[in-house]
């Protein structure tokens, strides 16, 4: 196991599929978790349950408002001082304004998302790199999609795409402008992993035996997949893969 005991790390969207599994994978690993959430407590502290209180920080902020975004990373890094890995994991997916949908849909789903799936995050990535700048070095873990490469199968999904392409482009740009000062930015571009957003979305075009007869291992991916190659790049056994897109997606999507 990758021994982060001497790793504290900021992990956004901790209460609910891949951000609690990352969250309980990392608190194995001996990390000082601060875990984020929106308004669900309950599912940070179930996510978090098995870490010492001594070694995890539950924050709450909402992610639309920048203000909040900037009040989680002062009150992230104030807690120990640091952080030396930031996990960049929340994000939002709704399944209305698409091309088809009304006008204010449209606006009211783009504004939504990209406040909270491209604006709080690069906010956050700007704050860990000038931190990291000081601290003589730091890692980004960016949790994106291969909607972000492909394109979405379907027509609605087309901002959560697009935001996820965003979020992606960032953390490499990051990646290839700070490798020298030690700041190291991974990918992650997941598939169709087995959490509540998934099988929603799933739902919406014809439900999950639709779904999965489009995978080439016929079946959906665990969250711990995600969760264990966050712990592995946190652990900085890796460096040089800083800028790579780490596909999990079981094979069907071969790049």
């Amino acid at each position: 196991m990758n021994d982060l005991s001497n790793k504290t790390i900021l992990l956004t969207g901790a209460s609910k599929g891949i951000g609690a599994a990352i969250a309980e994978t990392l608190g194995a690993a001996g990390a000082h978790v601060i875990a984020h959430f929106g308004s669900d407590r309950a599912g940070a502290e179930a996510a978090t349950d098995a870490i010492p209180d001594d070694r995890k920080l539950l924050v709450s902020a909402d992610l639309g408002d920048k203000i909040e975004v900037e009040r989680l990373w002062r009150d992230a890094l104030a807690w120990r001082g640091q952080i030396d890995v930031f996990v960049n994991n929340a994000a939002i997916l709704r399944l209305d304004g698409g091309i088809d949908d009304t006008d204010e849909a449209w606006d009211t789903v783009w504004d939504e998302t990209w406040r909270v799936n491209v604006l709080a995050p690069a906010r956050l990535m700007r704050n860990a790199v000038r931190h990291y700048r000081e601290a003589g070095g730091g890692m980004i873990v960016t949790i994106s999609s291969w909607v972000a490469q492909r394109g979405a199968g379907n027509p609605a999904l087309m901002t959560y795409a697009a935001s996820k392409s965003a979020v992606m482009a960032a953390t490499k740009t990051i990646a290839r402008n700070y490798a020298k000062e030690n700041i190291l930015a991974y990918v992650i571009a997941p598939g169709v992993v087995r959490t509540k957003m998934s099988e929603d979305t799933a739902a919406a075009v014809g439900g999950e035996e639709v779904v999965t007869a489009g995978l080439a291992m016929g079946e959906w991916i665990p969250p711990s997949d995600i969760a264990n190659l966050v712990t592995f790049l946190s652990s900085g056994n890796c460096r040089h893969l800083s800028g790579a897109t780490l596909d999990i997606n079981g094979a069907t999507h071969i790049r």
